[in-house]
């Protein structure tokens, strides 16, 4: 079974939320072959209030919602593909995790210091980058094979700079 794991973090990102349960993203994620679509919606608030949105269900496509779990390591483990906002922590873990990812970036955030580290992630060709008005592009044009493996950082390298720069001063 493919999956596609999407997150909005503890934040509301309701635009993204209704991006990926939207009937052209669901048909354009079975059409690349996934069958299940799990969303983590945080603090959703969609015309009801409280209650989970509603589905668009396609023909052998499973979707499930939930507002928050205790960890998502298993959701992001199990997928083929991760669709996050673009916050620090959700990107790292679903790269340290090897997964492939698109990160869809909130315009309604004022400063938005999102878009900075999606970028840099994206051009070192970790990640794809889009809006909520790109994403089915994305989706259609983009091959996440093409991803490169994001690979953890060396702090040796780090240390060494430090004490030749203490060193040469």
């Amino acid at each position: 079974m493919r999956k596609v794991f999407c997150t909005v973090g503890t934040t509301r990102f309701d635009q993204l939320v209704n991006t990926v349960l939207h009937i052209d993203t669901l048909k354009a994620l079975k059409k690349l072959g996934y069958t299940q679509l799990d969303v983590q919606i945080g603090s959703y608030q969609g015309g009801d209030g409280d209650s989970l949105p509603n589905i668009n269900h396609l023909d052998r496509f499973a979707v499930e919602c939930f507002r928050y779990k205790d960890s998502i390591a298993e959701y992001i483990r199990d997928a083929s593909l991760v669709i996050s906002h673009a916050g620090a922590g959700s990107c790292l873990e679903v790269l340290d995790n090897h997964r492939p990812l698109i990160v869809v970036i909130n315009e309604d955030l004022m400063d938005n210091h999102q878009i900075e580290l999606a970028q840099q992630l994206q051009d070192d060709g970790h990640v794809f980058m889009c809006m909520c008005r790109t994403l089915v592009e994305t989706l259609t044009q983009k091959n996440i094979n093409d991803l490169k493996e994001f690979r953890e950082g060396d702090p040796n390298l780090f240390v060494s700079f430090l004490n030749k720069t203490i060193r040469t001063t």
